[in-house]
């Protein structure tokens, strides 16, 4: 959280809002961004410390994306922070008002994963030069929690459930998407059958449940008009190359790029064609 790291955030949000005027000026349709949303839960919610610590948590990796693209300004909260550090970006009048003029029309929201927050337990000695978020609160190690242990991520599917109220009640309820939602595992060659296909029923499983979540979110009015799974094949990842296999379809490196639809696969082609499943 450098002054050049605020500085580069605001100009993407400057930038994003200069695009949308150009797009509408030009363009009859609607334009929209996609944002990794990651619900901050505190430890313990009767707790004031650690609901405040989530509250920050969520001002900093969320709602500094959320509201200028939505609502066309920044949080109170996380300016009062910026602002106690002396360190709010330079910028004019005039770019406040294209932010908070040129608001998106529609979000895509990925989600993997929850960030589980408790109040600091020792005071943060903060680098005046280079303050982090990290500074006003601790991660909190929940016990017992679902795990993808081949990413490192809890699997809470309530997660989409409570992004998507939280687009609905804070947000105007703009039309929204899942944009990517899935599971990495590594070494899902363990799981071939004697047909040589995939049998990754831990997929199926995570999507019928985060799948369920999502249909009560519409359910209770929720603006979210479509599911899209991350992704078609195992993909090629900058951190991690084809370690984590997040496809429906197998691709076999060893065997020119073989494509193998998995189990999964044809379960989703069932839950496209149906708009749904049964159990």
């Amino acid at each position: 959280m450098s002054p050049h790291g605020l500085r580069s955030g605001f100009n993407e949000a400057l930038a994003s809002s200069l695009a949308i005027k150009a797009y509408h000026e030009s363009q009859d349709g609607q334009i929209g961004i996609i944002l990794n949303l990651t619900p901050s839960y505190p430890r313990d919610e009767k707790n004031a410390e650690d609901v405040k610590a989530a509250r920050i948590a969520d001002a900093f990796f969320n709602r500094s994306f959320l509201d200028p693209a939505i609502k066309g300004e920044y949080p109170e909260d996380l300016i009062a922070i910026v602002k106690d550090l002396d360190m709010i970006p330079q910028h004019t009048s005039e770019d406040l008002k294209t932010i908070k003029d040129n608001t998106i029309d529609l979000l895509g929201i990925n989600y993997y994963q929850p960030r589980r927050i408790k109040a600091k337990e020792n005071p943060a000695d903060i680098d005046p030069n280079c303050p982090m978020p990290e500074d006003y609160f601790d991660y909190y190690d929940m016990p017992n929690k679902k795990m993808n242990p081949y990413r490192g991520w809890e699997i809470y599917e309530k997660g989409i459930y409570d992004i998507l109220i939280n687009v609905r009640d804070h947000y105007g309820n703009i039309p929204c998407y899942i944009s990517e939602n899935g599971m990495g595992v590594e070494g899902e060659e363990r799981y071939i059958n004697a047909n040589g296909q995939i049998e990754d029923d831990y997929r199926i499983d995570f999507i019928k449940d985060h799948l369920r979540y999502l249909h009560q979110a519409i359910q209770e009015g929720a603006n979210c008009l479509g599911y899209h799974l991350w992704t078609c094949m195992d993909n090629w990842s900058w951190t991690n190359a084809y370690k984590n296999r997040y496809g429906l379809i197998a691709v076999d490196l060893d065997k020119e790029g073989k494509r193998t639809i998995k189990k999964s696969g044809y379960f989703f082609k069932t839950l496209a064609e149906q708009n749904g499943f049964s159990d």
